[in-house]
């Protein structure tokens, strides 16, 4: 009797899915698409309707042979990939390489890999989504004609390797820009004043606490440029009379943040947990494809993580409610169940948001079977959907205003003292969302105060400030900018953010984006030549075109035709115009051993690599080495990180070729607990030992 193929795209997914249909199923996996367009040459005819050529990459011909062998001998074909464009695309390739005349497909579209969404997907099946397919396909060809267009004269003028991506290059368009306006910052020196006091009279358990100089009482701010400014007031205040001219308090409310979409999701892991958006989707695919949960066998934890909307179905919201009830008590519920307004360009109601998919699957009940970086994303997500339907978080807000004034004089100053104490902590029991920048330091409670009461002067505390430059961007604070301006979707933030560090156009300080001799070089050629493609404003247009595609109202084609007329002009400009750049060299502290000159950093077709400052007399030349710190097991030489001619880093001795030691994992400094040999990455926050059996978590520092 056939069996239904179910195709998919990777073999986790294939393993949970395989668990829930039972035998009946077949289950491959394509390994992500089947079809692309050609490496080695554009792949957009535009001369023919900007029609798409596409081809099997040679990686994938065996397991298209399988596919297709798969596919002659099934009942039915179900193409299972992602409920995204990205995943309809894969389908419409996966029917375009394995069709028959005899086979029937059919196309099952699901958000969580969990029985009870599995069984009614595949009960409701339907045909593939052309739009959704030519929303994929224009974006498709259109960064490969920018890519393909503007990269071999970046290759010309600047250095090969090079690239220029639609998208990408806007994301560093922001940041150079950022960096810019940071470097014309011009700081301001300012000065503050604190007044610490307490009540004159009882109760005598009198509370010291602080209250910050506004100005006069008259209400305008009060601007100390100075030192000898500050120390003037000081004086004045040293020998005021203070009291309370008006004390007020009023309730608050604090309400959840809305379950994660994906922008949020990676700006939340940056800030809390500090992955990168590439490593964040990674362990998020991982969660959504499925893993071994003991006796469970292969689950879906979370549902899928390429989302834009914040809806959530309603028997989740019910679980998530009854779960609340049950762990804190029915006063962390609210009295209608929460939901959350949509307000990202484009969001796509039909998708759910990133939530477990099971609300009483607790982290701490599944922390045994999750690495480390597992189990704190979900605990992350699984902590956010919970909270999103908890009770808001109460506050009493406190003011108070005093008066400063001293006998025999008519200026008066007024200072006001604040505080916030929770009252009913709500949602924040559980969770409270990350800050990007330095949260502002609580004050603590202030006494029972009243218009008219007297008081004691303790101590003054003049302070010194400068205002302070824009920040630079962190990926949590890059990928906000990009949602709020519209620009790229929710499966392309990792990718962007990722391309722009491996082409060397920013580096991390600090955790935060600085754009290098190269990114600043490649960006204004960019924006010399082709400002009116590489820009905020034009690149979001082209997003909302791409969405107008997927809900058919406009022709894919004509999309990328629009595009390409003025870009060819601008090509064909900066084709005639565009000067040669020369970057300079870096300069190392290493001098050459043949001549004693300096050897700087040069890069080549393989990448970085040492030469003499001397060339051409000298022609001296070494590979780029990383050091480590760490001593090679074999001779005693370093251990540096090397870059194999597919791009590849490996660790191998500095004595090379004398010494061939080599490694395909970081080496760490520190010795194997158990024989005192080399330990190698392992994991996030693991080690294991090249010499014995250890494997073991590292220690903190």
């Amino acid at each position: 009797m056939k069996k239904n193929l179910v195709i998919v795209e990777s073999p986790a997914k294939a393993r949970t899915l395989s668990k829930i249909l039972g035998k009946g199923y077949t289950l491959k996996a394509s390994l992500g698409h089947v079809r692309d367009l050609p490496k080695s040459q554009l792949g957009v005819d535009v001369e023919d309707g900007f029609l798409p050529k596409y081809v099997v990459p040679r990686p994938k011909s065996k397991i298209v042979r399988e596919l297709k062998e798969a596919a002659r001998t099934a009942a039915t074909i179900y193409l299972a990939t992602d409920p995204d464009r990205e995943g309809e695309a894969i389908a419409w390739h996966l029917l375009a390489v394995t069709k028959t005349n005899k086979t029937p497909y059919r196309r099952v579209v699901f958000h969580e890999i969990t029985e009870e969404a599995i069984k009614r997907a595949f009960s409701h099946p339907h045909s593939i989504d052309m739009q959704l397919v030519n929303a994929q396909q224009a974006r498709r060809g259109l960064d490969r004609l920018v890519g393909y267009k503007i990269s071999p004269l970046l290759w010309q003028k600047v250095r090969r390797g090079l690239s220029a991506g639609r998208v990408q290059s806007v994301a560093l368009r922001i940041i150079v820009d950022r960096e810019r306006e940071i470097e014309r910052f011009t700081p301001v020196e300012y000065w503050t004043i604190e007044a610490e006091l307490t009540r004159k009279m009882p109760p005598a358990e009198t509370i010291p606490f602080r209250a910050l100089l506004i100005g006069p009482t008259s209400g305008t701010k009060m601007d100390i440029h100075s030192q000898d400014e500050a120390l003037e007031i000081k004086e004045e205040l040293e020998k005021a009379d203070y009291t309370v001219i008006k004390a007020s308090s009023r309730k608050a409310t604090r309400q959840p943040a809305p379950p994660f979409i994906t922008s949020t999701l990676q700006q939340e892991a940056w800030r809390k947990l500090h992955f990168t958006a590439k490593r964040t989707m990674a362990i998020a695919q991982q969660l959504y494809e499925g893993l071994p949960i003991g006796k469970e066998g292969s689950t879906g934890l979370i549902t899928y993580m390429r989302t834009d909307s914040t809806r959530v179905g309603r028997s989740a919201i019910a679980e998530a409610r009854e779960f609340i009830i049950a762990r804190y008590g029915p006063e962390f519920v609210p009295k209608h169940a929460r939901s959350f307004t949509i307000r990202i360009k484009g969001a796509q109601e039909a998708h759910e948001a990133i939530r477990p998919t099971r609300m009483g699957r607790e982290p701490s009940l599944i922390k045994s079977y999750l690495t480390s970086d597992q189990l704190r994303l979900y605990e992350l997500i699984w902590k956010r959907m919970i909270a999103s339907q908890m009770s808001a978080a109460n506050f009493d807000n406190t003011t108070v205003d005093i008066k400063a004034r001293r006998s025999r004089s008519r200026d008066e100053y007024l200072l006001r003292a604040s505080s916030s104490v929770i009252s009913f902590p709500g949602f924040t029991t559980l969770y409270s969302e990350g800050k990007d920048e330095t949260e502002e330091k609580r004050n603590p409670p202030l006494p029972k105060l009243e218009k008219g009461n007297e008081l004691k002067l303790l101590g003054l505390y003049p302070g010194q400030h400068f205002t302070q430059p824009p920040p630079r961007f962190t990926e949590a604070t890059l990928i906000k900018m990009l949602e709020q301006q519209g620009i790229g979707r929710p499966s392309t933030y990792a990718p962007i953010l990722s391309t722009i560090q491996d082409r060397e156009y920013v580096a991390r300080t600090a955790g935060k984006f600085k754009p290098t001799e190269l990114g600043f070089v490649v960006n204004d050629l960019l924006r010399q030549y082709f400002s009116d493609i590489i820009n905020i404003e034009f690149t979001a247009r082209m997003e909302e075109e791409l969405d107008e595609v997927a809900s058919e109202n406009r022709e894919w084609v004509s999309v990328i035709q629009d595009f390409y007329l003025p870009f060819e002009k601008s090509l064909e400009k900066a084709s005639r115009l565009m000067e040669k750049v020369k970057l300079p060299d870096e300069v190392t502290e290493e001098s050459c051993p043949r001549c004693g000159k300096p050897l700087l950093i040069k890069t080549g077709r393989y990448g970085k690599f040492l030469a003499c400052s001397g060339y051409p007399e000298c022609k001296y030349t070494k590979s780029f080495q990383v050091k480590t710190g760490v001593k090679c097991p074999q001779c005693g030489g370093e251990i540096v990180e090397r870059m194999s001619k597919k791009k590849r880093a490996f660790y191998g001795c500095s004595n090379y070729p004398d010494c061939r030691f080599i490694l395909n994992s970081r080496p760490l400094p520190q010795p194997c607990p158990k024989c005192g040999g080399l330990l190698t990455a392992y994991r996030t926050n693991w080690a294991k030992c090249t010499k014995c059996d250890y494997k073991g978590k590292l220690k903190q520092a």
